[in-house]
């Protein structure tokens, strides 16, 4: 899913990349799209990117904690293997189970809050 700002401050784009349940594996789809968002950006090179982990609520805070960082990494790793981002202009911060967007009460919102959004933010 791609999401496009409207507003000044707002970020230009925010690409997100969903996991399984306790797993920080990017799989191939998700490999596949990110990389091809990436290549889509003709002045990448004037963006900041912000990587946001999120999880579920399933485990603990230290669990979800460390598969936050984990997810966030890979997300990061496949930027990287893009050869078009620096990991200079790479932000991260990892939420863990903490300020979830949907409602973790249910499946659906459980399996929508197991991402990674890559946020970018036109820097000129």
């Amino acid at each position: 899913m791609v999401s496009k700002a409207q507003g000044f401050g707002e970020p230009s784009f925010i690409k997100s990349v969903y996991f399984r349940g306790g797993s920080s594996f990017v799989d191939r789809y998700q490999s596949r799209e990110l990389r091809q968002f990436v290549d889509s950006l003709t002045n990448i090179e004037n963006f900041i990117i912000t990587v946001h982990s999120h999880t579920d609520n399933i485990g603990g805070k230290e669990y979800n904690e460390r598969l936050s960082e984990m997810r966030s990494d890979s997300v990061i790793e496949v930027l990287l293997e893009s050869n078009k981002v620096e990991e200079g202009v790479i932000e991260k911060k990892d939420f863990g189970l903490f300020n979830p967007i949907y409602d973790n009460s249910t499946w659906e919102g459980r399996r929508r809050n197991r991402r990674v959004d890559v946020i970018f933010w036109l820097a000129i």
